[in-house]
């Protein structure tokens, strides 16, 4: 006669009396198939997180990018306003467009 592995709980599982090794073996396969599950949700989970982190990582990168244009502009249009009031930059010289994108640049 098969020895009895494991009690069944009465609360959990509605029967009475023992559970025989056939039993345990179904209920291993089960875990393992919930752990592979569990695994695939988890494996699918951090996916969709890397793939949202990098459309965000990338849309940072291009405001980031679109604020340097606009700063660069800023820049020369500062400089082309400074040239025709006749102001002069540090350089002793009346500053122009040129000259400031010149030093954005070096």
């Amino acid at each position: 006669a098969p020895k009895p592995l494991l009690l069944c709980r009465a609360v959990e599982s509605g029967c009475e009396g023992f559970r025989t090794p056939a039993h345990t073996m179904a209920d291993k396969a089960g875990d393992e198939a919930e752990a592979a599950d569990l695994t695939s949700f988890v494996q699918n989970l951090l996916q969709q997180m890397q793939e949202k982190f990098q459309t965000m990582s990338d849309e940072i990168i291009g405001k980031i990018d679109e604020m340097g244009s606009r700063i660069d502009d800023l820049e020369g249009n500062i400089a082309e306003l400074m040239a025709q009031a006749g102001v002069e930059n540090e350089g002793g010289s009346a500053a122009t467009s040129s000259d400031k994108k010149a030093v954005v640049k070096s």
